[in-house]
């Protein structure tokens, strides 16, 4: 459940996932150009797709989050693509809520964005097999993060939906996995055919 509904979360987890929603928005709308709008709104098509469609496991239902991808695509400008997906999902198929869009914003955001910075420096178009591994333990970990920022929210708001928490992450290892195959080989693509998407351009040709 990554998408967090509206009447679940305290009012100061509410605020302060605003207040960094906003922030982490208006930063991308900032870095945003001309020639970003095309491929952002391709993303924001492909996150609004991919994370509409959930599915069942255990107590609790996943989706494809793809944070690790956007964000090493993105950069900042993930926000403003994730923004307009859980935007749309919540106007047209109530997932999520509208009081929450900042924290699901961060929550989803965030972690790709932030991980995929430390790694961006070392994907290399020549070592097409490391840096698909690290793009895709990013994904991994991202939404490994996502689902602990969801859990303490929701645990910071009502303790007794505690115990609750870890089996809720739990429930997102799968995923990660998935994730991380999925980021791993449609970087492995990139790197061949246009390896600027990934901010590999460059270091074509390093001897490093």
């Amino acid at each position: 459940m990554a998408h967090i509904p509206d009447g679940v979360l305290s009012l100061p987890v509410l605020v302060a996932g605003t207040l960094a929603g906003a922030a982490g928005l208006a930063l991308g709308v900032r870095q945003l150009g001309d020639r970003d709008i095309p491929r952002t709104a391709l993303l924001a098509a492909v996150f609004f797709i991919a994370s509409s469609l959930a599915f069942p496991l255990g107590p609790t239902s996943v989706h494809l989050l793809l944070g690790g991808l956007i964000g090493l695509m993105l950069g900042w400008k993930a926000f403003p693509a994730i923004f307009v997906g859980l935007l749309l999902q919540a106007l047209l198929f109530g997932f999520g809520g509208l009081t929450t869009l900042g924290v699901d914003l961060v929550n989803m955001a965030l972690p790709g964005v932030a991980l995929a910075a430390t790694i961006r420096p070392f994907i290399r178009a020549h070592h097409p097999a490391r840096s698909a591994a690290l793009a895709g333990a990013v994904a991994a970990l991202s939404v490994i993060v996502t689902a602990g920022l969801v859990g303490v929210e929701i645990a910071l708001s009502e303790p007794a939906f505690s115990p609750a928490v870890g089996l809720m992450a739990a429930a997102y290892l799968p995923l990660a996995a998935i994730e991380a195959v999925v980021t791993a080989f449609v970087t492995l693509y990139l790197l061949k055919v246009k390896p600027e998407m990934i901010g590999a351009s460059a270091f074509i040709g390093s001897s490093s």
